[in-house]
């Protein structure tokens, strides 16, 4: 038996560490995890579906502590290896002049197009979220600049809000950094981060290029212009005063992806941008460091707080042998069947990421949900970020779309509008985490000739599916009007997800029969289009 005073100390680091998930994640994560860390010491008095080994109280908090798979297993570990050198890289970022950089960098390239703020908010909001892995802290550092911009060119408060929040929403799926779960999957599938960051490229790739079609749809649909040439920064002027920001991203990604160094990457590129700083504008004077090392502070015990909570939940599963039971028992309900499976899988990672950040969420469901997912035969990595993606979409979502309420604060808008919105605009990440799983080739896993072709379709899917919803087609106009024309711009939704559907894999669906579904739907939403336009020009005349 463990000896007294090691029992106490347990004890009180338990509290601890659950109180510090309280102050990190607020009260519905310290509940959880009370509730759940607790389960070992009430798991044999359980109904027998749930039911696991029972554990004495101070057998459990010598485990929780002291045990391998529990506060100081794959979670804080993951933390301790990798996240805190990007976390690092991240602030380094901001308090070197990084976000006011990308943002002007955005308004010299897209500024003065069709519908131009709301496409540097899709641009400098996924770079920044890349940086940022928050959601919530993207939508409070580009939106104040991006929200009004959007508003001077015609875009509602409720549409402008909508999409600061799914562009920053999408910023955390978005490679190279990607935010810390990216890391903690990593640690889980037992494989390098640079496989979990090539293999989401194409799903953020089709996330922001839906984003970005309809805004250019919603613009032409009314007639909203960009932000007049000389009131945009100069393209050769921002690389000028920047250039350093792109260098430092280059020098991160030759570490990662050809010298494998991912434990020192962010180290280095953050020493280098440190140095190159010096030398510019934006030198950096004592105050301003201190300040920058509290912020990565704050962050970095934010997020150990979370996971060390979290690692109480793991622990607890994994003790009490509740980990493998809960997987056979979710594909025992879904009858064998992978797509209701799926659907529950969706459902239950889009309620715990309405309670939970991300990445706790994700920690959570990788234990109990992803193997039942692997175990009905699909891909470990697909599985991984199906729950990861469907973590994401709470941030979007109503009735608790935390990003379109924050970006609704500073559009001062009503919050709800603003989350409908967002979900309106964002509804193609509803399907991506389907379509890879369907087919892991849109996570570049397999044949480059198989990714290819279905890249490519699945762009010419979002595009379509993009148009019906916003009812504006690029090349044809506009889509109709009216209760005719909303059933004509559904047929094109349906066309364009047809598109973007992966042949073979999962679906089973060839690309022939794909193709044919979907041209016969997009037929069907154009000729409902041009019959309700030649009426209108007979009633005209």
């Amino acid at each position: 038996a463990a000896p007294l005073e090691g029992i106490v100390l347990a004890l009180i680091t338990w509290v601890i560490i659950l109180e510090a998930g309280r102050r990190a994640g607020g009260w519905p994560i310290f509940f959880i995890v009370l509730v759940l860390s607790l389960y070992p010491t009430y798991a044999d008095k359980m109904p027998a579906v749930v039911a696991g080994i029972g554990m004495p109280i101070h057998d459990v908090a010598i485990f929780h502590v002291l045990g391998e798979e529990s506060v100081f297993g794959v979670a804080l570990n993951s933390f301790a290896m990798l996240v805190f050198g990007f976390i690092l890289f991240g602030v380094s970022l901001q308090y070197t002049g990084g976000g006011p950089f990308f943002i002007n960098l955005a308004f010299a390239l897209l500024g003065h197009m069709r519908g131009g703020p709301a496409k540097v908010a899709i641009f400098s909001s996924g770079l920044m979220g890349s940086m940022s892995g928050g959601p919530i802290t993207n939508v409070l550092t580009t939106g104040p600049l991006s929200i009004p911009a959007m508003q001077r060119v015609g875009f509602s408060r409720g549409y402008a809000a909508g999409v600061e929040a799914c562009a920053s929403t999408g910023g955390v799926l978005m490679p190279p950094i990607m935010g810390a779960t990216a890391f903690v999957m990593a640690s889980f599938l037992g494989v390098s981060y640079v496989t979990i960051a090539v293999a989401a490229i194409v799903p953020s790739v089709l996330y922001f290029f839906g984003l970005f079609v309809q805004i250019d749809a919603y613009a032409a649909r009314n007639d909203l212009r960009g932000l007049p040439k000389p009131e945009l920064p100069k393209l050769g002027q921002v690389f000028k005063e920047g250039w350093y920001f792109i260098a430092v991203f280059v020098i991160l990604t030759v570490m990662l992806v050809y010298m494998q160094r991912e434990a020192t990457a962010p180290f280095i590129a953050t020493a280098a941008l440190l140095i190159i700083n010096q030398f510019t504008s934006h030198r950096m004077d004592l105050k301003k460091f201190m300040l920058m090392v509290a912020a990565t502070g704050r962050l970095m015990a934010e997020l150990a707080g979370i996971l060390a909570a979290i690692g109480l939940i793991v622990g607890a599963l994994a003790v009490t042998g509740m980990a493998g039971t809960l997987a056979n028992d979710l594909v025992y309900l879904a009858g064998d069947n992978t797509l209701v499976l799926l659907i529950m899988g969706a459902i239950t990672s889009f309620v715990l990421g309405i309670g939970m950040t991300v990445t706790a969420a994700y920690i959570f469901l990788a234990i109990v949900l992803a193997p039942a997912l692997i175990n009905a035969g699909l891909d470990p990595l697909a599985a991984h970020m199906f729950i990861m993606y469907w973590g994401m979409l709470s941030f979007i979502t109503p009735p608790v779309a935390l990003a379109a309420f924050a970006a609704a604060s500073v559009a001062q808008v009503s919050a709800m509008r603003a989350g409908w919105e967002a979900m309106r605009l964002g509804a193609i990440i509803y399907f991506i985490p389907f379509f890879f799983v369907f087919n892991p080739a849109l996570l570049l896993q397999g044949e480059i000739g198989e990714a290819v072709i279905l890249i490519s379709t699945a762009l010419l899917g979002v595009a379509l599916l993009s148009a019906g919803l916003q009812g504006y087609l690029l090349g044809f106009g506009r889509l109709g009007e009216g209760r005719i024309g909303l059933f004509g711009r559904g047929l094109v939704c349906v066309s364009g997800l047809a598109l973007a559907a992966p042949s073979g894999g999962m679906l089973g669906y060839s690309q022939t029969m794909l193709l044919t579904i979907s041209a016969v739907l997009l037929i069907g939403g154009m000729g409902i289009a041009i019959m309700q336009r030649r009426q209108q020009s007979a009633a005209a005349s």
